[in-house]
């Protein structure tokens, strides 16, 4: 894919609000018209630059906007989601109701094994986390019988052991983690802590990152 092809991906994918300063966002269909040009597309990629240099800058080797390439919507949303419930491995593990565990089950299918999946990671924490974990996700499940505020809490945490994980290993991506969702989801996410071992994380990025998107 050409530079040019791989910013019109960026363009077309980054939430708008951060196409602007604040509350001062450009007007829908202005930032239509600008991502359908070059000089509004260049225009556009040096206002994201501030928010996301890694993703942005020239890239030797993989070539520019390369986390973007690699990691379309769905595949980021599938590391995502199991790097949520991995998070939440020492709750989920810990949860015996037989209600809770028949939702978590059918809401999370394999993300659920994973979880369980002690070769992955022991799922040892603090007591005190443990506690605090356990407490989200009884409140997730008690609040609605839908799955919605469960998958929220999940893709929260795992977004955040994600960006933190990726400032290291891959800006590029945490970067673009970030440039998916809104500002003000970021914003909100950015003060939760991490506590998954580098090396848990790593695992699953390279399986996401192997898998066929169609799989």
């Amino acid at each position: 894919m050409s530079a040019s092809m791989a910013l019109r991906t960026i363009l077309t994918e980054v939430d708008p609000s951060w196409h602007g300063a604040g509350t001062d966002t450009i007007d829908p269909e202005l930032l239509v018209s600008a991502r359908q040009s070059p000089l509004g597309r260049r225009l556009l990629a040096r206002w994201l630059a501030a928010d996301a240099p890694a993703l942005l800058a020239p890239q030797p080797g993989e070539g520019f906007g390369a986390a973007a390439r690699r990691w379309p919507r769905v595949r980021m949303a599938r590391l995502v989601r199991d790097l949520g419930a991995l998070a939440y491995a020492p709750a989920i593990r810990s949860e015996v109701r037989r209600e809770p565990v028949r939702r978590l089950k059918q809401a999370l299918d394999n993300s659920y094994l994973l979880a369980l999946d002690s070769l992955v990671w022991d799922g040892k924490v603090q007591a005190q986390l443990g506690a605090q974990l356990s407490a989200e996700l009884d409140a997730a499940l008690r609040a609605s019988e839908a799955d919605q505020l469960l998958f929220d809490l999940l893709d929260g945490r795992g977004r955040t052991e994600l960006r933190v994980w990726a400032e290291r290993r891959d800006p590029g991506l945490a970067d673009w983690s970030r440039l998916l969702l809104p500002r003000t989801t970021h914003e909100a996410s950015a003060s939760l802590g991490t506590h998954l071992p580098p090396e848990a994380v790593e695992r699953l990025y390279a399986h996401h990152g192997a898998r066929p998107l169609a799989a």
